[in-house]
């Protein structure tokens, strides 16, 4: 299905066309019609599905369809989101979905100033982008009005849940229009997720796209045993070895990426970082430059793993394993995007197989283990791979894929190799055996 089938405005189709899109994605195919008609919406999809369209599309045909000027302090449509980055990064697309259309998008978020956004709220705004905290204090000071928003969007909900910020959200859209259409869109799914939908959703559709916490099926995984002293030396040896350019490095704390950056930079491996402690300006700079490819590696805590849309990235890193389970498919959502290949690399300590055990429970298999000559484990700590239980199927479907006298196959495990420019190395790696 295209996009000229839904009769969007032709204005909207031309940017369609300008951004290069062509045919509709499932999360698009089964969201933008029920939007359109004006229902509430729970949806669940991967990142990177093309999410962003399926709520902004309607939006904008909505402002079309209906026009009236914003007055002073004034929003049409809000989009909430849990960090900068995807702030940003939902405003840069926004407006290119409205680049021949006169609608004015906003977008506010913490670790700037105040002032100027300040100003462009007191304006009016059609589409206000906002993290939750940022703009409760531009309410509190009396910058914005929320009584006229009748589109409400909770962009990554579950990543609020994790961060804390859904009261604040909850406390936001109680302030927004009684009568407006609100959708709720999620990576994973959970209980708290379930609950959250019932309280702020009314006669709502629940859309899930794909198998619930499921990984992007163009997304090939691998694990490194490796003691956790040896991580970085494991991490520099891999990188030579497979020349990976460029790789998205995720760490656990802000004291293993600064660690970690300053080994590269003794090496004279171009790098950057995205983590906390630095200024948003910084984290900008370090995300431009990555996307520019003048940066091999770019490492960052969990602050950067959602919001991160990098064209054509075929590598992720775990450096250290989350601590929840459905961090892992947000991590390695960065990769494998829009139909591209990737592949999610994990070095894994014995002191993260709890961490392990739950992702490979979640994800609904093992993944495979590869051990890299000279990092490997003592035999006694040999990480083994998570026995999955299955549901059992029924003796009648049992039969009838099975032959009499024949065993059933071995499922063969897929292994990783090197990409742009890489080699494929044999000789350094030992499969571990079952």
């Amino acid at each position: 299905m295209n996009f000229s089938s839904l009769s969007f405005d032709s204005k909207i189709l031309q940017a369609i066309e300008a951004c290069g899109y062509q045919q509709l994605t499932p999360v698009q195919e089964q969201t933008l019609v029920p939007a359109r008609r004006g229902r509430d919406l729970l949806v669940n999809a991967q990142t990177g599905t093309g999410k962003t369209a399926a709520f902004a599309l309607p939006l904008l045909q909505r402002l079309i369809d209906h026009p009236q000027t914003v007055k002073k302090g004034q929003v049409k449509g809000l989009i909430l989101t849990p960090t900068r980055e995807l702030a940003e990064q939902l405003a840069e697309t926004i407006s290119a979905y409205a680049q021949f259309l006169s609608v004015d998008v906003s977008v506010v978020f913490g670790g700037v100033k105040m002032g100027g956004q300040a100003s462009k709220l007191q304006s009016g705004t059609d589409i206000l982008i906002a993290t939750p905290g940022r703009l409760l204090e531009h309410m509190e000071l009396g910058h914005v009005d929320l009584s006229t928003a009748d589109y409400v969007v909770l962009d990554e909900a579950d990543r609020m849940l994790d961060m804390g910020f859904i009261n604040d959200a909850i406390t936001l859209i109680g302030e927004t229009a009684p009568n407006r259409q609100t959708l709720l869109f999620s990576a994973t799914t959970t209980p708290a997720m379930n609950e959250l939908g019932h309280k702020i959703l009314r006669n709502h559709l629940d859309i899930r796209v794909d198998k619930a916490n499921k990984t992007a099926d163009t997304v090939t995984h691998v694990i490194y045993p490796v003691d956790e002293a040896r991580k970085i030396d494991l991490f520099m040896a891999l990188l030579e070895q497979n020349n990976w350019y460029q790789i998205l490095v995720f760490t656990s704390t802000k004291k293993q990426a600064d660690h970690l950056l300053e080994r590269l930079k003794k090496q004279q491996i171009p790098s950057a970082i995205c983590h906390g402690d630095k200024s948003q300006g910084t984290r900008r700079r370090s995300l431009k430059d990555f996307k520019a490819g003048k940066v091999q590696v770019l490492i960052a805590t969990e602050v950067a793993a959602r919001g991160l849309d990098i064209e054509g990235l075929d590598f992720v890193l775990n450096y250290n394993l989350p601590y929840l389970p459905e961090d892992y498919v947000h991590r390695i959502g960065r990769t494998g995007r829009a139909g591209q290949t990737g592949q999610a690399i994990s070095f894994v300590c014995p002191e993260e197989v709890r961490f392990l055990r739950k992702i490979e429970r979640l994800i609904g298999g093992s993944i495979e283990r590869v051990y890299q000559r000279g990092f490997e484990l003592a035999e006694r700590e040999e990480i083994v791979p998570t026995q999955i239980h299955q549901p059992k199927k029924s003796k009648k479907k049992e039969a009838k894929k099975k032959s009499p006298g024949k065993a059933a196959k071995k499922p063969k495990h897929k292994r990783i190799s090197a990409r742009a420019g890489g080699k494929k190395s044999k000789s350094g790696r030992k499969r571990l055996k079952k």
